[in-house]
C-alpha cells in the first residue's frame, strides 16, 4: 500500500510540477518556472512533514505518499543542475551565479515557513 501511495503521489507531483512549471515559463530565459516550483514545492514540504509528523495522526502510506510521492515528485532539484549548466553554456555566468544562490536559499527559508506556519 505504501509503494502504491509513493507512486500515485509521484504521478500526481510530477505531472503539476510540468503544469506550474510550464505555465508560469521563463521571463528573459530566467527559468522562474522552476524557481517558483522549487520554492513552493520546500514550502509544502515543510508544512506537509510538520504537520504529518507532529500535529495530525495519519498512516504512514499517506503521510509517504504526500511526501516523498507527491512532493518529491512535484519539486524539481535535479532541473535546478540542468538549468544552471544551459545558463552557463549561454555564456550567461551573472544568471547562472544568481539562479544558483537564490534558489536554495529561497528552498531553505520555505521549508522553514512551512514549519513554523505547521505548528501556529
Amino acid at each position: 500500500m505504501t509503494l502504491l501511495a509513493i507512486a500515485l503521489g509521484g504521478a500526481a507531483g510530477a505531472v503539476l510540477r510540468y503544469l506550474l512549471a510550464e505555465g508560469i515559463g521563463r521571463i528573459e530565459r530566467f527559468p522562474l518556472g522552476t524557481l517558483v516550483v522549487n520554492v513552493s514545492g520546500a514550502l509544502a514540504l515543510g508544512l506537509a512533514a510538520t504537520l504529518l509528523l507532529e500535529r495530525v495522526q495519519v498512516s504512514e502510506a499517506l503521510r509517504l505518499g504526500i511526501t516523498v510521492g507527491l512532493l518529491g515528485g512535484y519539486t524539481t532539484f535535479s532541473t535546478i543542475q540542468l538549468e544552471v549548466l544551459q545558463l552557463l553554456d549561454e555564456g550567461r555566468w551573472p544568471v547562472a551565479l544568481l539562479y544558483a544562490l537564490v534558489t536554495p536559499a529561497a528552498g531553505l527559508a520555505a521549508v522553514w515557513i512551512g514549519q513554523q506556519l505547521a505548528r501556529i
